[in-house]
């Protein structure tokens, strides 16, 4: 896939000394002097700076995964629990993109890009990112109404949240869409309102929807998904 060529010069100099380096016309791509702004494939392309052959990051990796109950997700676990990235092939040196706790299922995303994931991550962007809950009970017009306007969790107010009515009682399905991040943030909000989480599964971040993946399997993104995050 074509990066910005200075990303990929990053592995031998600083960004802003790749940028300086291309527009003094030291690098060449296949031969060919690079323009300010160029891209190239490192998996393809021939990059040289003052004729030399340099060595490229390697090629940028975009996973979902459809995470399973019971797995966690870290690169190593002390307790020798079944991490995310057991669920990949052995090489796959990514990491992930936040996180997904213990018992919940879903679109859990894993880079070796930072800029991406900072990008997913950062509270600034507010990213939504959408849940299927099945809650004990069935709450009621007020519990719902308290759900969006915030509610007091770690001594702190969460910022309002989407939250519909998918299936009733006994035990309700509810969909929830927030862009905060908090730890267990989705749990310890429907213990706020008095229904507490029975099973809770991530459907989608961003412009990104776990579709019809299979649990436990994984995918590289589009190129297209990846622009429009």
């Amino acid at each position: 896939m074509e990066t910005r060529l200075q990303k990929l010069l990053t592995g031998i100099c600083s960004r802003r000394k790749a940028e300086e380096y291309i527009a003094a016309g030291r690098v060449r791509v296949n031969g060919v002097v690079a323009a300010t702004g160029a891209r190239a494939d490192p998996a393809r392309d021939t990059i040289c700076l003052d004729g030399k052959p340099v060595l490229a990051q390697p090629a940028l990796l975009y996973i979902m995964l459809h995470k399973p109950e019971c797995v966690v997700t870290t690169a190593h676990d002390p307790q020798n629990r079944k991490t995310v990235l057991d669920l990949l092939p052995p090489g796959n040196r990514c990491f992930p993109v936040g996180r997904l706790d213990y018992m919940t299922s879903g679109l859990l995303l894993l880079t070796t890009d930072g800029d991406f994931a900072h990008r997913l991550t950062h509270p600034g962007h507010q990213v939504k990112k959408d849940y299927l809950a099945r809650i004990s009970g069935q709450p009621g017009e007020a519990a719902l109404a308290a759900f969006r306007t915030g509610l007091f969790i770690d001594g702190r107010r969460t910022a309002p949240c989407e939250i519909a009515l998918i299936k009733k009682a006994p035990n309700s399905v509810v969909r929830i869409t927030l862009h905060e991040g908090r730890n267990r943030q989705v749990r310890k909000m429907c213990e706020a309102i008095g229904h507490p989480v029975l099973s809770l599964k991530r459907t989608a971040i961003g412009t990104l929807k776990l579709g019809d993946l299979p649990k436990g399997q994984w995918r590289h993104l589009t190129p297209q998904e990846i622009l429009l995050c």
